[in-house]
């Protein structure tokens, strides 16, 4: 599954120090999460997929790390950013042992397939 992203050819040298460093503080602090915990909800506020993670979570009494970043109405460019890192569109970021697995509604379907409990070892 390739994703089309652009070659650093055809970035002008002049500027591939800044697109490296364009907010790379939020993508380290999620890589750090999702090295650290098994189980990792990347939100924002106001937004109801991300309480619905959460909430699936919970009532499997499942442990988790919640990272929220902002609401509809700021830090949509430090978002970007992860948007951007991961393709993934949309909030939540659900990371199972490192690694995405969508979002809410996939974080259900794992759960009730019994996949998610497969994954974690358990």
């Amino acid at each position: 599954m390739g994703r089309s992203i652009l070659d650093e050819a055809h970035i002008h040298p002049a500027i591939r120090e800044t697109i490296a460093n364009n907010r790379a503080d939020i993508v380290r602090e999620v890589q750090t999460a999702i090295s650290r915990d098994d189980i990792v909800v990347v939100g924002m506020a106001q937004n109801p997929m991300p309480k619905k993670a959460r909430k699936l979570l919970d009532r499997g009494k499942r442990n988790y790390r919640y990272l929220e970043y902002g609401s509809y109405l700021g830090d949509w460019r430090r978002r970007n950013a992860l948007k951007m890192w991961t393709g993934w569109p949309t909030f939540p970021m659900v990371f199972v042992k490192g690694v995405l697995i969508g979002g809410a509604n996939d974080l259900e379907k794992l759960i009730e397939s019994g996949e998610l409990a497969q994954l974690l070892g358990k």
